[in-house]
């Protein structure tokens, strides 16, 4: 009852307070009324019989009068409120600095009244000081300091703050921006000024050192390394240089009691923080601390799941009782943002379809330092896809986009699949994927329902390649057209000519390229859902290639000795659903016609006959690489290949051990005797014979891994190994699809069926024997940061280091033989024009011929990665 009493009080206590608010509200309302009606009781109403504009201004007296919305024969009280609001109509204009209206003539009830005014003055020009001449445009179109702005106090206020924010930002603490305006003599009489802006950055800011008072449990150095923003001094580091900037300084701030977090310390706070000013101009931070106790997890019960059991929540969870508290992981564990597939209890849950469920961990109990914890589960109802659209596609026809689509309307909600959508639909090369969003439309948990909208930006998917250079002896000029969106269904139709029928996700490329020396013509043809109905892409190639011999005599080509390829393929590529559904299975057929001429070389030793190639080619691939083709920031890409013809010595009774012993025969009387055409005749019909249909296998392997190492700093080490080899040694191993290392990786103008491996920091490939490797090896470390990742330009820098060998025969194979590069380099991706870029190489082993290093190389890039 004393409870009931005490309530009571309080109550009428209140109301009485509430009487005594209304009241003195009521009376200020009251006084208010009062005074209004005092001003209107003195003031006298009167009729506007003209008005007359002064000053200095450029604007018509009728738009100004129009605009204050005063007008002759209208009724005014002078003092009253028409003449103010006219007052505030003219200023929100933000168009004058001065705004005065005076009765200038009064006869009876009927007055004059003039608006005196004068202009905010226009920039004439804006002049930058203190910055390199190739930041004052950037500077100016920042703060839009354009000839004929109006130049206002909040102008000239807005700029200097924006600056000098924006150099402190970079580590200019001191940085101090003055701005003057000067009037200029208009002979137009216009209200003209010249800015001046002057920028003294002074010196960024070092930080000479960073002390932590208070801590005792973690060591400072520790503290330190987890800010990740602001380092003191240290001429040793090269990544992260020293200065202070405040928001990355506050960002440090929290990471340190993240640390705190990590290590069991919870209650550990930052009481204060300070900069001490040193007399060599840097700065010292000082931050004070409280560290707390240290605490471990107690007990941990989940309340509310009913579709996981206990254990396998714990699975995930990861958490045992004993454990340091860590809340940095627990939050992670609970949800991690920062991986939209992460390994978390969240994403369980919303890859189940309960994409309403809500998981809160709630500390129950923190006796003697160990915390009980209950994680709350409310799992709502299973969420199931509504309506499933794409927005923003213009060129790309819908079907192409829908079936790469995870996500199906009637389909449970799983998050997975929605990360999958978007890397999908990325991996296209349509659309910007830096741009690909998904949004939730009209998510309703009490019917369990969503709609799902995925926006994209469509970019240029066509590219052209037209370029001119010398090499080679002569002048090389090369024309490609790819469509990597065509449709083919759509040729014979006028309309769909803008430029060319896309649309369909097929793929057509042409080129060609020539020189006195060669010439080469290819196409190439591709559809990615072979009948529309599963992933199976077909594709054909054709291909016909010439080489002219070089005529030492004349230094021109010698078009009655030439060297020709034909080549066709045909392949079909599955993806799979087992062991996942990014595994590959491609399967070729292809066949080559090579056509000697009166063509001798070191190369071969027949100058006339031919050579057929029909060879079977298949490949197991998975490529998992996010979001970005271009710039990959997570994932994998592995592939292998065996490639291989028909074994037909051992059906077509020729006896290649007595072909191989005559030719070894006649090799050794060459030597005594090497102006004997007999012998060499008899030796280009023995390879002849044995490469009239070629055989042999080729088996390739490449891995290659994207890791993010900070931000969107990536990681991407990558090996690749090929192997040729004979079925019948007797046979010997064939002269065409051998390795040739070193260099860009580019084929030049060699048409010999050769397979160009890039290493950089050494000449094209220097790194093989003359007539090309049958083995090889190649490791490569590759370090990138992105400059930009804009649809309309992607760039990225990045610096290397690789290594890799060829060899002519397996007996001689040394996978730690390696001739070793390190190197920086730029990439450049532009939709009509595809990758470009250049490397800068130093290569730190010999080639044939030299002693000592082999020093600096520079590569340049077209259309093609390392």
């Amino acid at each position: 009852m004393e409870k009931q009493v005490n309530n009571l009080v309080n109550i009428i206590l209140l109301k009485t307070y509430i009487t005594r608010l209304l009241f003195i509200v009521f009376f200020i309302n009251s006084f208010s009324i009062t005074a209004q009606g005092i001003e209107l009781a003195n003031a006298k109403k009167y009729t506007i019989e003209d008005i007359t504009i002064s000053g200095s201004t450029n604007f018509s007296s009728q738009t100004i009068i129009t605009y204050s919305g005063l007008r002759k024969g209208q009724e005014v009280f002078i003092p009253g409120e028409k003449i103010s609001v006219a007052i505030k109509k003219l200023w929100s204009s933000n168009l004058f600095s001065s705004i005065d209206i005076f009765m200038t003539k009064a006869e009876g009830d009927n007055i004059v009244l003039e608006i005196a005014l004068v202009d905010l003055p226009e920039l004439k020009e804006a002049k930058i000081e203190g910055v390199k001449k190739s930041k004052i445009e950037e500077i100016k179109k920042e703060n839009t300091l354009q000839p004929g702005v109006k130049v206002t106090e909040n102008l000239i206020t807005t700029t200097k703050n924006y600056l000098q924010d924006k150099y402190k930002k970079k580590g200019y603490y001191n940085a101090n921006v003055t701005i003057i305006t000067t009037k200029v003599i208009d002979t137009v009489q216009k209200n003209k000024v010249n800015m001046l802006v002057s920028i003294n950055k002074g010196n960024k800011i070092k930080v000479k050192d960073i002390v932590f008072n208070g801590a005792e449990k973690l060591k400072s150095k520790k503290l330190r390394k987890a800010m990740k923003n602001t380092k003191k001094k240290n001429p040793i580091r090269v990544y992260k240089r020293s200065k202070y900037v405040e928001e990355d300084f506050k960002e440090d701030l929290i990471s340190v009691i993240n640390k705190y977090k990590e290590n069991g310390y919870r209650d550990a706070r930052i009481i204060s923080d300070s900069i001490i000013k040193n007399d060599d101009g840097t700065i010292s931070l000082k931050i004070n601390l409280e560290e707390g106790e240290k605490y471990t997890y107690g007990n941990i019960i989940f309340l509310g799941n009913t579709v996981y059991t206990d254990q396998q929540l714990n699975q995930i969870l990861r958490i045992n009782k004993g454990d340091t508290y860590n809340g940095v992981e627990l939050s992670k564990r609970i949800a991690d943002n920062s991986k939209p597939d992460a390994n978390d209890l969240t994403n369980l849950y919303q890859d189940s379809g309960y994409l309403f469920s809500t998981i809160t961990p709630i500390e129950v109990s923190a006796d003697g330092n160990v915390i009980d914890m209950e994680i709350r589960i409310t799992e709502g109802k299973p969420a199931y896809f509504n309506k499933v659209t794409v927005t923003g596609n213009d060129k790309t026809n819908d079907h192409v986009i829908y079936r790469e689509l995870r996500v199906r309307p009637g389909q449970l909600y799983s998050k997975s699949n929605v990360v999958r959508t978007i890397r999908e639909l990325g991996q296209l090369g349509f659309f910007d994927a830096q741009q690909i969003e998904p949004h939730f439309i009209n998510p309703s948990p009490t019917d369990g329902t969503l709609d799902m909208e995925f926006s994209v930006v469509e970019r240029g998917s066509s590219q052209i390649e037209l370029q001119g250079g010398y090499g080679g002896g002569g002048f090389i000029g090369t024309l490609g057209l790819s469509f990597n969106n065509f449709s083919i269904k759509d040729i014979f139709k006028k309309e769909a000519y803008k430029p060319i029928p896309m649309g369909d996700g097929q793929k057509l490329s042409l080129r060609l390229q020539a020189s006195q020396f060669f010439q080469t013509y290819s196409f190439s043809f591709s559809e990615p859902w072979l009948g529309g109905k599963k992933p199976v892409q077909f594709s054909i190639s054709l291909s016909h290639t010439k080489q002219f011999l070089f005529n030492p005599i004349t230094r021109k080509a010698d078009k009655s000795r030439q060297f020709n390829i034909t080549g066709i393929s045909v392949g079909l590529a599955k993806r799979l659903t087992a062991p996942d559904d990014y595994f590959t299975l491609s399967q070729a057929l292809s066949f080559q016609l090579y056509d000697l001429q009166n063509y001798n070389t070191s190369l071969f030793t027949f100058g006339d006959g031919s050579s057929k190639n029909l060879a079977y080619t298949i490949g197991l691939s998975r490529n998992n690489t996010a979001f970005d083709p271009i710039y990959p920031i997570r994932g994998s890409n592995f592939s292998v290949s065996a490639k291989f013809t028909f074994p037909y010595s051992a059906v077509n009774g020729v006896d290649y051990k007595a072909l191989k012993d005559e030719r070894d025969d006649l090799t050794e009387e060459l030597v005594n005797d090497p102006t004997n055409t007999d012998i060499t005749d008899r030796i280009g019909e023995i390879d002849q014979e044995r490469f009239k249909w070629l055989e042999f296998y080729k088996i390739k392997f490449s891995g290659e891994w994207y890791t993010k190492i900070v931000g969107q700093l990536i990681l991407r080490p990558k090996i690749e190994f090929g192997f040729l080899g004979a079925f019948n040694n007797d046979r010997g191993v064939i002269p065409f699809e051998r390795f040739f290392l070193g260099g860009d990786g580019l084929g030049r103008f060699s048409i010999d069926g050769r397979e160009t491996i890039a290493l950089r920091g050494y000449p094209n490939q220097s790194l093989s024997s003359p007539d090309g490797g049958i083995i090889y090896n190649k490791f490569s470390l590759e370090l990138r940061h992105p400059i930009t990742l804009a649809a309309q330009a992607k760039i990225y820098a990045l610096v290397f280091v690789e290594a890799g060998a060829s060899f002519d025969d397996f007996k001689d194979y040394n996978p730690f033989d390696l001739s070793r590069s390190a190197g920086v380099g730029i990439r450049l991706f532009m939709p009509a024009f595809g990758l470009l870029g250049i490397d800068f190489g130093y290569g730190f082993d010999s080639i044939p011929g030299e002693i000592g290093n082999h020093g600096w190389e520079t590569h340049f890039i077209i259309g093609q990665q390392f």
